[in-house]
């Protein structure tokens, strides 16, 4: 049985694949004498700044073969005592799930947010300073964040060069939701009993330089809020200064000919827009643009005639 056991690991040993030997790391694009010399002592007396090639991209390997040792050992009076063979490789490293949270609050740079991380890139990456900048981080579809955001990162390495990277996170900071106290109507200013405070956590919005906090007061819903709802900012929007059915005073310019009176709005719009006009006298319906709070401009070159 012992024999049998014996011939069996010997018989294993020998048609095993034979283990790699690790390669040589090189930081830089330039694998130069001085490698060589690290993964070969016998070329200690190559000089090290020699050129001999080129490091590869990270995940692969750059190996120099008996026959070009034997060529380069020729060119600088080396005397290798047997044939051999030199490979060389960027260091590389795991993608550390701590390391990468710390980079993560230090980009967020929201004290009291809470993250956490569901799955990173499992591939080994080159050792270098790992960024995950802030505006590369995914938008959930909304605050509450059921499900983790892509968030992508790069390790800067060798100087300039970029390695992506990604993780899935969850992130979540305390926040002040708007919360409708009752039913809010579709396109009805929102006033100040509709609305209350509640403490939540929340996504962490993207901060816009000069933003400041909106308040829902005065604006309008395109769509009904029950009450208990949140009521999000994003789908709010500034009353009309004209609705259909408003009673207009229109201006009407045309070189140096003014004339006013008064008009039934068809269509609504805020300033800037152009809304469908009925005049009275003819019944006829004209476009003007609106100019503020229930009044409108018709320039003649613009209406092609006379409304």
């Amino acid at each position: 049985m012992i024999l049998r056991i014996v011939i069996a690991v010997c018989w294993a040993a020998r048609f095993a694949p034979a283990l790699e030997p690790a390669c040589t790391p090189v930081e830089g694009d330039r694998i130069l004498g001085q490698h060589l010399a690290v993964a070969l002592p016998a070329f200690r007396a190559l000089p090290p700044g020699t050129l001999l090639g080129i490091t590869p991209p990270p995940g692969e390997k750059r190996t120099f073969h008996a026959p070009e040792l034997a060529a380069i050992a020729r060119r600088y009076s080396v005397q290798l005592d047997a044939p051999t063979e030199a490979c060389f490789e960027w260091p590389m490293e795991t993608l550390d799930r701590d390391r990468v949270l710390t980079v993560m609050r230090d980009s967020l740079q929201v004290p009291d947010a809470r993250i956490e991380v569901a799955e990173t890139s499992a591939i080994p990456i080159p050792r270098g300073r790992l960024e995950f900048p802030r505006e590369m981080l995914g938008k959930p579809a909304l605050s509450s964040q059921k499900d983790p955001v892509l968030w992508r990162g790069e390790v800067i390495y060798g100087g300039d060069h970029r390695f992506p990277v990604w993780a899935k996170v969850w992130v979540k900071a305390p926040c002040e939701k708007l919360v409708a106290a009752e039913a809010v109507k579709p396109g009805q200013p929102i006033e100040a009993r509709q609305v209350r405070v509640e403490h939540d956590e929340c996504f962490p919005a993207m901060p816009v330089a000069g933003e400041t906090p909106l308040s829902p007061l005065g604006l309008v819903s395109a769509r009904a809020i029950a009450p208990g709802s949140e009521i999000r900012l994003a789908l709010l929007a500034s009353p009309n200064d004209v609705n259909r059915g408003d009673a207009v005073q229109v201006e009407v310019r045309g070189g140096a000919v003014r004339l006013a009176f008064t008009a039934k709005a068809e269509t609504g719009g805020r300033s800037g827009d152009f809304v469908a006009v009925r005049n009275p006298s003819s019944n006829k319906i004209f476009q003007a643009r609106v100019e503020g709070k229930d009044s409108v401009l018709v320039k003649t070159d613009f209406a092609g005639s006379n409304p």
